[in-house]
């Protein structure tokens, strides 16, 4: 299958004060999060991306801009409101500081498959949309680039987080225990057999290995040689 490259938008205004944006509009990067998404654009630019699908909302869109601005193509850049942030229903808008006291904040802690946000979302339907979406994504983009083919989806922490768990073959109620930073860019792989995931939450790194995509086959025993630069 085609590789997918997790990109998580960069520090928005919300984030940087401790507030909960959820789906808010007009919530957009800071300049700390406008300077990650350079970056992350900077380590993208030299795999060319048959696309970049991103969420609908204004921080993610800040960031895909930044790596379609530094792609040397023009890369089909689509919206899909499946991969927009968790509905957090009536906890949208309110410090987290604050929702610490909630009596849900321990369910989303240690056993979010169970967590359904007051007046919002579940997070196991977050997890159902969003990983359907990247895999729906994924094949379209096998069908017509090759299995070679590479290509970013730009989304949020919780929704990457269960993406990636969903990767690993973790259970949701495992979740929590994944990292998804600022700008930070995660790999996964959809093979004919299972996922495999090259990298998560990563902030720096060369990432021209990715320029001739991956060719899956059997995991090599003992971890192989690793990827080759072009």
């Amino acid at each position: 299958m085609a590789t997918v490259i997790l990109v998580r938008h960069g520090r928005s205004t919300a984030n940087a004060t401790g507030l909960l944006a959820g789906r808010a509009v007009g919530v957009g990067l800071d300049q700390i999060g406008r300077d990650q998404a350079a970056v992350a654009g900077d380590r993208l630019a030299p795999v060319p991306l048959v696309g970049v699908v991103s969420s609908p909302l204004e921080r993610c869109l800040q960031t895909a801009q930044f790596i379609i601005d530094r792609q040397t193509g023009a890369p089909y850049a689509p919206v899909d409101p499946d991969l927009t942030e968790c509905d957090y229903g009536q906890w949208q808008g309110r410090m987290l500081s604050d929702l610490t006291t909630e009596e849900l904040w321990p369910v989303v802690q240690s056993q979010p498959s169970a967590a359904v946000f007051p007046d919002g979302e579940s997070m196991a339907a977050m997890q159902a949309r969003s990983v359907a979406a990247i895999r729906r994504h994924d094949a379209a983009f096998e069908a017509e680039h090759g299995p070679g083919a590479v290509w970013a989806a730009v989304s949020h922490g919780d929704i990457i987080k269960s993406i990636l768990a969903d990767a690993l073959g973790m259970h949701l109620d495992l979740f929590q225990r994944i990292n998804v930073g600022p700008a930070s860019i995660s790999i996964v792989n959809y093979g004919a057999s299972r996922p495999s995931v090259y990298a998560t939450n990563t902030d720096a790194g060369d990432l021209s290995w990715l320029s001739n995509g991956i060719r899956s086959d059997d995991a090599p025993v003992g971890g192989g040689a690793g990827q080759k630069a072009p």
